[in-house]
């Protein structure tokens, strides 16, 4: 008896030495927010208050000791998400995650991003104030980097710490830039949907020339399956460990429709979400700069951002700023490509990929003038196709740098509005409002104008000289409107009024989002905070409803079951709302799979219809295409003499749906709440180890919104119905020139992205829910609920 007692003292004395040895070692490895500091670098103390929600408020002698001391306390709190986001671009995934990762290397190795950004970094003035700061910052990341403790992602992958260079900053604005991009999801697809089944199967998608006002010429040719290029990107896109910017939503309403007199600013960007959440909120404060940023992994100035004079954000401007290009290789010299002027030698260069556990490998890229071959960095295209890529982003002289730096300093709205001349892509549209009265909406982008015979929605011929000519314009010609007469700006990432006559191509989103914001703010002309923080959370299609109604006066109603009957009067009495008890969604984005299903794969095919519900322009054309009877889709290529009409589609897609439905959730209609199939996780690269999952992601949570609604949380159809979310409002914003110390924000998750800080994921349930935070500008309060953290210079 005593032996056993002892055998169970000794392994309870091993369980509490184990116990106590994680708690110590997790106590060392939590971001540190209180204390005391010593940073090279800085000239005088420099005082950190984090409040209750671990946002960082800096109060620093000078610009130059706050950017080290937001990149040290930035570091503490995201060096692991810095870590990947330096990566991509460059393509160096590979040396973290193996061979899982080599086909993003591939890729993004060969687009030449890491090359524009030395090209840049060459041409830029040393001596400038934002190249001054952004190394100030830099070694603020390197110093957390050398003396800091080890972030627990670094000791499972292995990862070997360097330090972090302003290419790192290039490399991460780039991949940004690249992620709104999305010639290369929709042109290879629309040019094999054109080669295989004719242009009058791009008349739902209006890209035949029906919604332009050019005319426009197809490139013909044997159909080679280019939507390979489509597919490709996308997954790697979907299964990059840094999600890509989508959409976004921003409005700014000026004095004169609100209730204070002041104006009021809100802005909620899309963005895919994982964990960490793609910002990082800090607020800075020195004699002379004031700003409350929202900032990127790994860049010294917020991307969105406010203080007590201005406020500005972003959205999608949606503009085509790619373009790919089918070169003719010369028959007796496969390094030579066929120009107007004759054949020219490709540019080859080659790259070595690291690879984790594996040999290094070798990457072989061509270049044409128009940019790199798609060839062999991505998979299934032919060789003796080469298709290279031309990007606005590439072909221009790159002053991103210059550009953030100058809308976080800008003096007055003028101002604001000529920096973002600097932007040559990706486009944007930045929206801005200020203390004076003052409201605009701006684009950003070198836009430029092509010949009436060329379409760029589809691959072009680069051969002839001409698919590629192009006429740039001003910048002055840009899209903008400041302090309208109708005293409010918008942009939910729909179409823009035309460019001297001419409708400028993109990718834009329907009108859903944009007519339920213009609805809303037409009907009221004295605004508040409150009546925005209910708006941004608005779920109300302004358009599901018609729609419906479209689709119920086709659904044959003979022979419907009880159980189709009741599921058919739900969608029938539908306002459009999305809220988490609410039926109706749950049936109408099942009937949408299938009737998407039911339309499209019989002529595309499995993979290319998987690739068609990733586009944008699929969302645009579903109100459209499911109105018109005489639509060639409806026709099914898989049945031998025989036509398939509007109402035989719609309704086998209804009662589809309805069986799914009853398999899934069972027979009892109203118990279909929209809750049981609208879900959202955060994940974490490493969560996707199921050992790992409930320590590194955050969720699963039941949510409302849905697809192009202003909470727009976003999901993929799918036929089994679980609507995942995988992307939606990064932050929602408001800002308030009456109240300004009282605007509010929700971050999806938390502040931090070390799982071990209590902000990891502090905000997510409020998120979820609707809810906001403060904040904080004002002095004594943020030292009256915060935990201070004081930065001394070294001693020399």
């Amino acid at each position: 008896m005593r032996r056993l007692k002892k055998i169970a003292l000794s392994i309870f004395f091993i369980f509490v030495v184990i116990a106590l040895f994680i708690l110590s070692y997790g106590y060392f490895l939590k971001p540190k927010y209180d204390g005391e500091i010593r940073l090279n670098s800085i000239q005088k103390e420099t005082t950190v208050y984090f409040d209750e929600y671990g946002i960082p408020h800096i109060y620093a002698a000078s610009q130059k000791d706050a950017m080290t001391t937001l990149g040290y306390v930035h570091a503490q709190d995201r060096l692991w998400q810095m870590e990947l986001m330096r990566r991509i671009a460059p393509g160096r995934l590979s040396e973290l995650f193996g061979s899982l990762m080599l086909k993003n290397d591939k890729f993004f190795a060969g687009l030449g991003i890491d090359e524009d950004s030395e090209k840049a970094i060459a041409q830029l003035d040393k001596n400038s104030e934002s190249y001054q700061l952004t190394m100030a910052y830099l070694d603020g990341i390197n110093q957390f980097l050398e003396e800091g403790p080890t972030p627990i992602e670094f000791q499972l992958v292995g990862v070997k710490k360097e330090k972090f260079t302003i290419k790192d900053v290039y490399n991460i604005f780039g991949y940004m830039a690249f992620s709104f991009a999305m010639a290369q999801k929709s042109d290879p697809l629309m040019t094999d949907i054109r080669d295989e089944l004719g242009m009058d199967y791009l008349k739902d998608f209006g890209i035949d020339g029906s919604l332009a006002h050019t005319k426009l010429k197809s490139f013909k040719g044997k159909s080679e399956t280019y939507s390979e290029i489509s597919k490709s990107v996308a997954s790697l896109l979907e299964n990059s460990p840094i999600p890509p910017f989508i959409g976004s939503n921003s409005w700014v309403v000026g004095p004169q429709k609100t209730k204070s007199g002041k104006v009021l600013f809100a802005n909620d960007p899309h963005i895919g979400f994982s964990q960490p959440a793609t910002w990082y909120e800090a607020h800075i404060v020195t004699p002379d700069y004031e700003m409350y940023g929202y900032y990127l992994a790994g860049t010294p100035f917020p991307l969105l951002g406010h203080n007590r004079d201005y406020a500005y954000g972003l959205t999608m401007f949606e503009n085509d700023d790619m373009d790919l290009f089918l070169e003719i290789n010369n028959p007796e010299n496969e390094n030579q490509y066929q120009t107007k002027e004759g054949f020219k030698n490709y540019q080859i260069i080659e790259k070595i990929i690291k690879v984790k556990d594996s040999s290094d490998v070798v990457l072989k890229i061509k270049k044409s003038h128009h940019g790199p071959l798609m060839n062999g960095l991505i998979d299934g295209l032919k060789e003796d196709k080469p298709i290279s890529m031309w990007w606005t982003y590439l072909q221009h002289k790159n002053q991103i740098l210059d550009a953030v730096y100058a809308l976080s300093h800008a003096k007055n709205v003028d101002d604001f509005h000529q920096s973002i001349e600097l932007i040559a892509a990706p486009g944007l549209n930045i929206m801005y409002g200020d203390a004076k009265g003052n409201i605009a909406w701006i684009t950003s982008g070198k836009l430029y104008k092509m010949p009436e015979n060329v379409n760029p929605n589809f691959i072009l011929n680069g051969a002839n000289g001409e698919d590629e000519e192009k006429e740039y314009y001003d910048f002055a010609e840009n899209p903008y409107a400041i302090n309208p007469e109708w005293n409010y700006v918008y942009s939910a990432n729909n179409q823009v009024e035309p460019i001297d006559d001419y409708l400028y191509p993109g990718y834009y989103l329907p009108e859903d989002r944009a007519k339920r914001i213009v609805q809303l703010l037409e009907s009221k002309n004295d605004w508040t905070k409150e009546d925005f923080m209910k708006m941004i959370n608005d779920t109300q299609s302004s358009v599901a409803p018609s729609i419906v109604q479209s689709i119920l006066t086709g659904i044959n109603q003979t022979n419907l079951s009880e159980t189709e009957k009741t599921a058919f009067n739900e969608l029938k009495k539908w306002n459009g709302s999305n809220g988490l008890t609410d039926v109706a969604p749950t049936i109408y984005n099942q009937f949408l799979f299938y009737f998407l299903k039911n339309t499209f794969e019989d002529e595309l095919g499995e993979d290319r219809f998987k690739i068609l519900l990733s586009t944008h322009l699929l969302k645009q054309m579903i109100a459209s295409q499911i109105a018109n009877e005489n639509s060639p889709w409806w026709e099914n290529s898989s049945t031998k003499d025989k036509i398939e009409s509007r109402t035989e589609i719609l309704s086998l897609s209804f009662k589809q749906a309805i069986a799914q439905l009853e398999k899934k959730l069972g027979n009892q209609v109203p118990s279909w709440t929209w809750n049981k199939v609208h879900t959202i996780e955060h994940k974490h690269p490493l969560g996707e180890v199921a050992a790992l999952r409930n320590y590194f992601n955050v969720g699963p949570f039941e949510i409302n919104g849905s697809n192009e609604i202003i909470n727009n949380l976003m999901f993929t159809f799918t036929e089994a119905g679980n609507h995942q979310v995988t992307a939606g409002p990064s932050t929602r914003r408001i800002i308030d020139f009456s109240d300004i110390e009282n605007s509010v924000s929700i971050l999806p998750t938390g502040q931090s992205g070390n799982p071990l800080s209590k902000h990891y994921d502090d905000q997510a349930v409020m998120y979820n829910e609707g809810k906001f935070r403060k904040m904080k500008m004002n002095r004594k309060e943020i030292e009256a609920s915060s935990r201070k953290l004081v930065f001394k210079p070294k001693s020399k």
